[in-house]
C-alpha cells in the first residue's frame, strides 16, 4: 500500500523490569510514500518497547499521519524485532544491517476522521520493518 521511513531520536532505556528492559524511541518525523496513501509522519510520537530476556523486542508505536491533503491518520503498530545476537548488537550500534538477517514484522491499525479515508479503518495491515541507525523503514501491506 505504502512505504514509510520514520525518523527517531535516540533510545531511551528506562532500565528493566520485571517484564523485561523497557525502551522508549521519540518519533520525530518522516515521509509516507505509496499509491494508497502519501503525507508525512508528524512529530510527537512514539515506540515503547520490551525487551525479553531473548532479545526479542516487543513495540508498540503511535504515531500520526498527515496526508498531502491534510488530513490525519492516528497509526497504532504493535510487533516484534529479533534476531541472532550479534545482529541485534550490530543493530543497537547504528550499523547498516541487511534486514534478511533479522526478524522486524508489525501489525498496524488506523483511525481516521476523514469519510475519504474510511477504508482504512476497516482493514489490518502487516509491515516488514528495516532499522538503520536514526530511522526506522517500514514496507506496508494490506492484509486481505
Amino acid at each position: 500500500m505504502f512505504t514509510i521511513e520514520a525518523t527517531l531520536e535516540a533510545t531511551v532505556i528506562l532500565g528493566c523490569t520485571p517484564h523485561g528492559e523497557r525502551r522508549f524511541v521519540a518519533i520525530t518525523g518522516g515521509i509516507v510514500k505509496g499509491r494508497k496513501l502519501s503525507g508525512r509522519i508528524m512529530p510527537g510520537g512514539a515506540d515503547w518497547q520490551i525487551v525479553r530476556s531473548d532479545g526479542t523486542a516487543e513495540i508498540h508505536a503511535r504515531y500520526m499521519i498527515e496526508t498531502e491533503r491534510g488530513t490525519r491518520v492516528l497509526v497504532d503498530s504493535q510487533g516484534l524485532r529479533r534476531g541472532p545476537a550479534d545482529v541485534l548488537d550490530r543493530l543497537a550500534r547504528g550499523e547498516d544491517v541487511d534486514p534478511a538477517l533479522y526478524y522486524f514484522r508489525t501489525v498496524m491499525r488506523f483511525e481516521a476522521a476523514d469519510p475519504a479515508l474510511d477504508w482504512l479503518k476497516g482493514i489490518l495491515a502487516l509491515a516488514r520493518g528495516k532499522r538503520e541507525a536514526h530511522s526506522v523503514q517500514l514496507e506496508v501491506f494490506e492484509v486481505t
